[in-house]
Formats: structure tokens, sequence, C-alpha cells
């Protein structure tokens, strides 16, 4: 017959030395995830007194090492509202032309969404990421930075544009379309200083886009200067088939 096994050894059983040292390694360990815990939540924590007073320390903490960012499970949280707005020159039938009111084509994807359980990728994407594409290949003086991309954002930009508005207005044609973006920074908390001061919006205008009916791409005209405006008016949405005059 075998020896009987005793209990499984612990640290009771360790001698005075072994478990201090065991007691100091496990109180180092607590104490490395806690500060390292600690540091991440004051990197990735919105803005506070203590993350602002020890900024140096945490940014030398998690750079490089411990780099955070959202872009493992999502695209970094938007820090502004971006509403694309878009009007019409439109040709009357007796000659004349019409200038129609700015139309919240942003507005128009929210309202179609909300409330909507399956709201379609065209309705969530399709212009957000359009005027991604033309920023990310255009300059603040709206001259393609990419040689190919360049025109390509443009052309697809303005077809959405196009399809948006259609070819017919307030009873006349379409002849050109112009595109515009409000941007609006999201607002503070309340409880925070910065929640204080009433967000800005700021609009980035582009160039008149001359349509062409046979092919539904045009060209882009130079007399109007593209602009950059802050402003704290709001603008008015409206639907695409209202096309209001300014």
């Amino acid at each position: 017959m075998g020896p009987t096994e005793g209990p499984p050894p612990s640290v009771a059983g360790l001698s005075l030395p072994g478990r201090i040292v065991v007691a100091l390694v496990v109180g180092a360990v607590a104490v490395g995830a806690l500060f390292h815990l600690a540091m991440v939540f004051l990197y990735v924590a919105p803005s506070n007194t203590l993350s602002k007073e020890h900024a140096a320390a945490v940014n030398d903490y998690i750079y490089p090492e411990f780099e955070q960012n959202w872009k493992l499970f999502a695209p970094d949280p938007l820090q502004q509202n971006v509403h694309i707005q878009a009007r019409a020159e439109v040709s009357k039938p007796g000659g004349g032309t019409e200038t129609t009111g700015w139309v919240d084509l942003t507005g128009m994807d929210i309202a179609a969404m909300r409330h909507d359980p399956v709201p379609s990728h065209t309705q969530q994407n399709e212009l957000r990421r359009a005027w991604g594409y033309y920023t990310d290949t255009h300059d603040a003086q709206e001259q393609p930075t990419n040689p190919v991309g360049g025109d390509l954002s443009r052309t697809y930009l303005q077809r959405i544009v196009q399809g948006r508005l259609g070819t017919e207005l307030n009873g006349g044609t379409v002849v050109r379309v112009q595109a515009r973006a409000a941007t609006t920074p999201v607002g503070q908390p309340t409880w925070s200083a910065a929640g204080l001061s009433r967000p800005t919006t700021q609009y980035r205008t582009l160039p008149w886009w001359v349509v062409d009916g046979s092919t539904g791409t045009g060209t882009t005209t130079t007399s109007t200067t593209p602009t950059t405006t802050p402003t704290t008016t709001s603008t008015s949405t409206t639907t695409a088939r209202q096309g209001a005059s300014s």
C-alpha cells in the first residue's frame, strides 16, 4: 500500500521568509495592475482635472507600448456632426434661372433611419463616405491631391447630389448643383466649462458643378470660390423636391 497523500501545499505551509516573498510578489502585481488600469482610464476618459494635470506622464506611459484606440472594435467615436447639404440652379421655361434653398441631405437620411430597425446601408453610409472620400483627395482650395482619386471622388459625390435633387425642380430643369458641409462640434456636457459655450457651425462650400444630362456627370465651374464660413445660424431642412427658393 502506497504512502498516504497529504493535503496540497499552501502558503501557510511555507516558512516565514517564503510567505513574505509571496506577499510581496502578490502586492507588486496588484499595485502594477491597478496602476496600469488607472493610466489607461485617464487616457481614454473624457478630459478632466486629473488627466490634464498628469497628461505628460499618462502620454509617456501609454505611447508607444500601450497605444489605445477604438479601431479594433469600431471606428473612432465621432467628435463632430457633419451634415451634407446641396442646392441647385434651375433653368426656367421662360429663359430665367432660379437658385433653390439648401437641402439637408444628411437630415433626410437620418429622418429615414429613425425608428427603422433595419436601415439600409445606403442611408447610413453612402453620403457620409462619399464626402469623406472627397475631402481625403482634395485640399482646402478644392484642388485634387490625388490624380486618380480626386476626379473620381468629385464625380461620385456629384452623382449622389444630382440623384438626390433630381433633374426637375420648381417647374424647371436643374442645370447646376452645389454641395457644402455644415460641421458642428459635438456639445460638451453641461458640467464642463466648455459646455457653457455654444458650438459654432463651420461651412465648407464647394464650387458649382454643371450638370450634363446625357451622362449624369458634369464639369466644375471656377466662378464660385469655395469657402469655409463660421456661423451660429441653423439651416432649415427641406425636402429635395421642394427646392425652396432662397
